[in-house]
């Protein structure tokens, strides 16, 4: 079993995928907490991983930037190679000065105006939902690791630039309830929920759009381990 963006075969990819956007981020989170890992993909450099974390095979792979990426890599993944759970680990811009740099959002619903859902299924909501049961799990690693997260709703945006004469985060906020901004979330549930599979997202603030601070590009790919390592924690 190959797809024209994975050249893994059916049985080189775990039950559980930890999801970066960044395929560089897929390899460090593989080279630095899992045992013997493997590639099974580099199609596009779209690197995929897997190996053992303490004694479970988990798999990692990136997905890119933005739903039209996700999209692809997430449906392969669930229809193609049988793959249970999607757990996104990604950045994310604050909406709100109640978040600030570092820390971990871990999403109960996603909002976006995208046509994504209606095109691929014709779903017309604007609002998807991760899986609970996945959710639960990742929010009791938290707690038993002791890592503090908020729990809230994520804005999944199409654009990553915005002109100024279109709504801006601060009606993202105070209309849709959105606390924070990624690009793919919207996209990972709207997929986990059409092919019966389970879908969650754990995003790190990386940036505000409120106060304007942000980490470097370095730093995104390397400092959020406590993101990861809950992700991790969850998977057993």
């Amino acid at each position: 079993m190959t797809t024209a963006h994975n050249t893994a075969k059916f049985e080189d990819i775990a039950k559980t995928v930890l999801m970066p956007g960044d395929p560089l981020r897929a390899k460090y989170i593989a080279e630095t907490y899992l045992e013997n890992p493997v590639q099974f993909n580099s199609v596009r450099n779209m690197f995929g991983y897997t190996g053992s974390y303490k004694g479970k095979q988990i798999s990692v792979m990136g997905s890119g930037m933005g739903m039209a990426s996700i999209g692809i890599y997430s449906y392969e993944l669930f229809k193609f190679y049988d793959v249970e759970n999607i757990i996104r680990v990604g950045s994310a811009g604050a909406y709100t000065d109640e978040l600030n740099i570092h820390d971990i959002v871990l999403v109960d619903s996603a909002w976006s105006e995208s046509t994504f859902a209606k095109v691929q299924a014709g779903v017309e909501n604007d609002i998807q939902l991760p899986n609970e049961l996945l959710t639960k799990k990742i929010e009791d690693a938290a707690n038993r690791i002791h890592t503090p997260i908020v729990k809230g709703r994520v804005h999944s945006s199409d654009v990553f630039y915005h002109e100024d004469n279109v709504p801006n985060h601060v009606d993202f906020y105070n209309d849709h309830n959105c606390i924070c901004t990624e690009m793919e979330s919207y996209a990972l549930f709207h997929n986990a929920r059409i092919l019966g599979k389970k879908a969650a997202s754990i995003l790190t603030i990386s940036d505000s759009l409120v106060t304007h601070e942000e980490i470097s590009a370095e730093e995104r790919q390397t400092s959020l381990n406590n993101m990861m390592k809950i992700a991790l924690e969850a998977s057993l």
